[in-house]
């Protein structure tokens, strides 16, 4: 295969290279298989991503070398793609502002994907008149430590649906593609990130209380052997989480997929390769629907 190719996709005309490159060793999946995987993805992750500002992480020298986090605009970014500037308080690059890129097309998907950007990170609020917007997500991470894995946080997701039932909130689960589980609801309006993210503490600290041999809210590592540590603290404004179907830099090619409460009732949640994430979408659609509103 040629070094470079050109391509159409959505009307736009993309020059994609390197399609043979090695991303993931240990499976020999390639660039062109990351980019093919996202391309056919994309409409049912598209609209997850909508009007979100995007951070990445890409892996241009493969999963086994050094990733990096990425939330500017790239050099060489084409004049199509969507950007919006963003305030970064605090950032550890000096910058005040930074311009990120928001995906809301295939082609954009897919000239990421070219970039070699594995890993699409977005906050728990979208954009509104530019700026950013209230939260529409509450977000739980859930983070077992060993030797508890992912049956244990499948205990505690069970526990935290029926918690957040009481606040009015019905939630949707994901495997995070590395070793945790995530729990997603969709939020009425009218409330803050803090207040979203003091919410989320209140269901941390109460399943902690009922359930203190296997879950923790505090975030000591030391305390998290053996339990599965309910991060609330993702719905703080500037804290991103891995977006539904992105793709993760594990050593074998994993996907954050959504699940059905069957399979966590079941306990049998197992990580999901991005083959099978294509399947079960052609089975299953979006279990994530529901996040998206009327």
């Amino acid at each position: 295969m040629p070094d470079r190719v050109l391509v159409h996709i959505a009307g736009r005309e993309l020059e994609l290279s390197n399609l043979d490159k090695v991303i993931y060793p240990e499976t020999g999946f390639t660039k062109g298989e990351i980019i093919d995987y996202y391309v056919r993805v994309a409409p049912v992750l598209l609209p997850h991503l909508r009007d979100r500002p995007l951070t990445r992480i890409r892996y241009p020298n493969g999963v086994q070398s050094s990733g990096f986090f990425e939330k500017n605009a790239p050099g060489g970014t084409p004049s199509w793609v969507k950007r919006v500037s963003l305030p970064v308080p605090g950032s550890t690059t000096g910058r005040e502002r930074m311009d990120f890129i928001v995906v809301n097309d295939v082609a954009t998907l897919a000239w990421l994907a070219n970039l070699a950007a594995l890993e699409l990170h977005t906050p728990q609020w979208r954009l509104a008149d530019g700026v950013a917007g209230e939260p529409d997500l509450l977000v739980v991470d859930l983070d077992p430590g060993p030797p508890a894995g992912l049956p244990e946080c499948c205990l505690v997701a069970v526990a935290a649906r029926h918690r957040l039932e009481v606040e009015g909130l019905s939630a949707v689960a994901k495997t995070s593609g590395k070793k945790g589980m995530q729990l997603l609801c969709r939020l009425p309006g009218g409330q803050s990130s803090d207040e979203a993210a003091e919410l989320a503490r209140s269901v941390a600290v109460d399943l902690e209380r009922a359930l203190p041999e296997l879950v923790t809210a505090k975030m000591t590592k030391t305390l998290r052997p053996g339990k599965v540590f309910f991060d609330w603290s993702q719905n703080v404004a500037a804290k991103t989480t891995v977006s539904a179907y992105s793709l993760r830099a594990t050593a074998v090619p994993a996907v954050s997929a959504p699940l059905s409460w069957a399979e966590v009732e079941s306990g049998q949640v197992r990580p999901v390769g991005p083959d099978e994430m294509l399947e079960r979408i052609d089975r299953d659609g979006d279990l994530l629907a529901t996040l998206l509103g009327p």
